[in-house]
């Protein structure tokens, strides 16, 4: 989708619903991305659109003349789009992307879900695996494009997602559960339950950097498993905040008292010679 279009839409469903927050779920984006993007238009533009408020938002008097053209120009641009799509053959086609388990669990769906909205014949093959094996598949052509951390391969082409925090996961009643902030230090004095994926090592990487040395008693690659053990009280360990969303487990996480993240990105080899159904899809991607 067009980047200017994008921007009209967040306009329009914010004025519609009086929130950014709102409109980001509707529009299936972030709320600093709608934030973003009609601060963008507010700068192109040399006006004040909206008025922030703790209530909410609503128009300024520039605003309200200029909503009515930001609606025509969308409209336009929906027929024009039909049109476009057609030739093109959006009618039909399949997307292939390499996923990790945090992405493929909580942004893939709510993601594929806007993008069917305008394309709901587009078909998905999505293959899971950890990071290197990721970067291998976009790299022979396995997939079209993947969830990838920075850095990745230097040929790729990325679109930057999200900052991940790393945050301490402990069982119920642990001790170290009473800290606002937990001390990575206070971690390698229990046992500990190491992520590891592929090639990548960033938990290890919190350690080394504050010149620590955990007590590793089990290592795993899977998420799912280490918040089992840590539940079962078989020991503490350090996950991405975005695996930690929406779980069953009877578990603490807490913030770690240094600053620790992991940077997602979607990486494909060119998009110039990528499908149109992928470019479409990469669009959806860059205010998420």
């Amino acid at each position: 989708m067009d980047k200017n279009i994008q921007k009209y839409q967040a306009f329009i469903k914010a004025v519609e619903y009086g929130s950014f927050t709102k409109a980001a779920e509707v529009l299936f984006y972030s709320q600093s991305g709608i934030s973003r993007m009609i601060s963008d238009l507010e700068s192109e533009w040399k006006v004040t659109l909206l008025e922030r408020k703790r209530a909410g938002v609503r128009l300024t008097s520039e605003g309200l003349k200029l909503l009515p053209f930001a609606k025509s120009v969308c409209e336009e641009y929906r027929k024009l789009q039909m049109e476009v799509d057609e030739l093109n053959g959006l009618q039909s086609g399949l997307i292939r992307i390499g996923t990790f388990s945090s992405v493929a669990t909580h942004w893939l769906p709510n993601i594929i879900r806007a993008f069917q909205t305008d394309y709901p014949n587009i078909e998905y093959e999505l293959l899971p695996g950890d990071y290197a094996e990721i970067e291998g598949w976009i790299e022979e052509g396995r997939v079209d494009c993947g969830f990838v951390l920075l850095p990745t391969h230097p040929d790729f082409e990325t679109v930057f997602l999200e900052q991940d925090r790393f945050l301490a996961v402990l069982p119920e009643n642990h001790p170290l559960a009473e800290y606002e902030r937990v001390p990575v230090a206070a971690l390698c004095k229990e046992p500990f339950i190491l992520l590891e994926k592929g090639a990548n090592d960033d938990v290890s990487e919190i350690f080394r950097q504050s010149q620590l040395t955990p007590k590793v008693r089990y290592t795993l690659w899977d998420d799912y498993a280490i918040m089992s053990m840590v539940e079962s009280g078989l020991g503490v360990s350090i996950l991405p905040e975005l695996i930690l969303k929406r779980i069953p487990y009877r578990i603490v996480t807490k913030e770690l008292d240094v600053p620790a993240c992991r940077h997602i990105s979607l990486a494909l080899r060119e998009s110039k010679t990528a499908s149109v159904a992928v470019r479409r899809f990469l669009d959806y991607l860059k205010y998420r």
